[in-house]
C-alpha cells in the first residue's frame, strides 16, 4: 500500500455552496465566473452538484482571485470596499497586542473603518466574551455568508494568535438560516441561532487574558497562506465528530475499526455512541465517507500519486469503487477533479 499519513496529509475541504455564495459579487457585476474558478483549479461544472466540495487551498485561491479581481477583500458584501491589502494591514495591527483582548477590540475598530454595514463591539459579563455584531441603521438583514465571513476573519485570526482553537460557544445570526447551516456548526458551534437580534459569537472569557504568541515573523508565514490556513485549521473541535475524525486521522484507513470497536475505544456502548452521533446528524458511515472524501481531495490535489494508488491508500478494493465514490461525493470524477488542477497549474 502506498504510504499516506492521513494525519498530515488531509487538510479539510469546503462545501461548494461557500463557493457558490463567494462568487454571488462577482456575478452581479458580470465578472467572468468560469475564468475565476479555473483560475483557482476549481471546476465550474461543480456548481451543479450541491454536494460537491473543494480544498481548503483552492478556496483561497478563490478568494484572492475575487479579492484581487473586485479589489475587495469582502467580496462585494459592504457598501463599502474592504481594499485588497486590507487584512494584511489588519495583522500588521495586531501583531504587537500583548494579549487577545488587546488584540480584538484592535481588530474590531480596524474592521469599522474598513466596513461601513456592520460595526462589532466586544462584551464580557458571566464568565462569557460576546463579539456582537450590529447592522448600520434599520437596513434589512445581511445574507448569512457576509455575517459568518466577519465572524470567521474575527475568530481564525483570535485562534492563530493565541495558537489555539477558541471554542465557540454559540454562533447567531440576524438572518434566516441559509441551507449550508450545516457548514457554520462544523467551522463555529453546534449550537446557532438564525432570526436573533444581533449576529455575532460567544466564548469563556478566560481567552481573552491569554497571551499574543505571535510576532512579524510568524505572521509573514501565516499571511502567505491566509485564509486557507484558518478556514479549516480551527474548525469546531468539540462535537464528538471532530474527535472521531481526529483519532480515524491518526492511522491509515485500512486500520480504521468497526464501529463496536470504536465504542469500545470512546468507552461507551455501540447504542449509546450511535445514539450520541445522532443527536449531531451524523453517523459513522458518513463520518469515514467525508473522512475519504476530504483526503481524496487532498490527494489529487496536492500529490503526484496515481488515482489507481490513491484508491488503494483509501482502502478501496477497486479503482472503480473510487471512481463511483468520488464522483458521488463531488460530483466529478477524479481525472475531471485533478483535470482542473493542471488547468490552473499550467
Amino acid at each position: 500500500m502506498p504510504d499516506m499519513d492521513a494525519n498530515n496529509t488531509e487538510k479539510g475541504t469546503i462545501s461548494i455552496c461557500f463557493v457558490e455564495e463567494a462568487l454571488r459579487g462577482i456575478r452581479q457585476l458580470g465578472f467572468d465566473c468560469n475564468a475565476l474558478l479555473l483560475q483557482a483549479g476549481i471546476s465550474p461544472e461543480l456548481l451543479s452538484s450541491p454536494q460537491a466540495r473543494v480544498s481548503s487551498t483552492h478556496y483561497g485561491q478563490l478568494w484572492h482571485g475575487i479579492a484581487q479581481t473586485l479589489d475587495d477583500e469582502f467580496f462585494g458584501m459592504d457598501s463599502h470596499r474592504m481594499k485588497a491589502g486590507s487584512f494584511t494591514l489588519l495583522c500588521h495591527t495586531l501583531i504587537h497586542s500583548d494579549s487577545l483582548e488587546r488584540a480584538l477590540r484592535r481588530a474590531l475598530r480596524f474592521l469599522g473603518l474598513v466596513l461601513d454595514d456592520m460595526a462589532g463591539e466586544l462584551h464580557c459579563e458571566a464568565g462569557v466574551a460576546r463579539i456582537v455584531l450590529r447592522d448600520a441603521g434599520a437596513a434589512a438583514p445581511k445574507r448569512a455568508f457576509a455575517y459568518g465571513t466577519y465572524l470567521l476573519i474575527l475568530h481564525g485570526l483570535a485562534c492563530w494568535l493565541v495558537g489555539r482553537r477558541i471554542p465557540v460557544l454559540r454562533a447567531d445570526f440576524r438572518c434566516p438560516e441559509p441551507g449550508f447551516s450545516s457548514e457554520w456548526r462544523i467551522l463555529f458551534a453546534q449550537e446557532l441561532g438564525f432570526d436573533q437580534p444581533h449576529s455575532g459569537i460567544s466564548f469563556p472569557l478566560e481567552y481573552l487574558a491569554m497571551p499574543n504568541i505571535q510576532n512579524e515573523r510568524t505572521m509573514k508565514e501565516f499571511l502567505r497562506s491566509a485564509p486557507a490556513n484558518f478556514l479549516v485549521k480551527y474548525k469546531n473541535s468539540t462535537s464528538l465528530t471532530a474527535k472521531i475524525r481526529r483519532r480515524l486521522r491518526e492511522m491509515p484507513p485500512s486500520a480504521w475499526p468497526d464501529f463496536a470497536t470504536l465504542a469500545q475505544q470512546f468507552h461507551a456502548s455501540a447504542a449509546t455512541l450511535r445514539r450520541r452521533l445522532d443527536d449531531e446528524g451524523q453517523s459513522y458511515r458518513s463520518i469515514l465517507d467525508d473522512l475519504r472524501r476530504d483526503l481524496a481531495i487532498t490527494l489529487l490535489s496536492d500529490t503526484q500519486q496515481g488515482i489507481s494508488e490513491i484508491a488503494e491508500a483509501l482502502g478501496f478494493a477497486e479503482p472503480s469503487a473510487f471512481h463511483r465514490a468520488f464522483k458521488k461525493w463531488t460530483g466529478a470524477r477524479p481525472g475531471e477533479y485533478r483535470c482542473a488542477i493542471g488547468i490552473r497549474q499550467t
